[in-house]
């Protein structure tokens, strides 16, 4: 009989729960990462949402930041960064001062959709 290891991996959408905050969010995603971490998950990533009241992870790069600050071995990434939002170039940047920082742990995932609706796009990026 064949015996592979599954690896498990998160994907958090950091929702804002109705009476909590932002900064309580992106502290209960560092709980998170450090539950998942001690349970043997290999990866969570964070998805890229703009302009909701309800979604904490409007600028993953930080929250990716601050997840691998507090934990040690699990991998930190996104589920994907936006390329119609941001330059290719401050992407590779700041994930290549990511990688620097917390080496061999940094995924970058990348996506093509605007991540949010028409108006919040053309504000990001006019001319989109």
């Amino acid at each position: 009989m064949d015996k592979r290891s599954i690896s498990y991996s998160i994907l958090d959408l950091a929702i804002v729960p109705k009476g909590s905050s932002t900064k309580q969010t992106i502290e209960n995603a560092v709980v998170l990462a450090q539950k998942a971490e001690s349970f043997g998950y290999k990866r969570i990533w964070f998805a890229e949402h703009h302009n909701s009241a309800a979604i904490a992870s409007s600028a993953p790069q930080m929250l990716i930041g601050r997840v691998a600050q507090e934990t040690k071995i699990i991998r930190v990434g996104s589920g994907g960064i936006m390329l119609p939002n941001h330059s290719p170039l401050i992407i590779s940047e700041q994930f290549g001062t990511l990688g620097t920082m917390y080496p061999n742990r940094i995924d970058l995932g990348l996506g093509r959709a605007p991540g949010t609706d028409q108006e919040t796009a053309h504000a990001i990026k006019p001319g989109f």
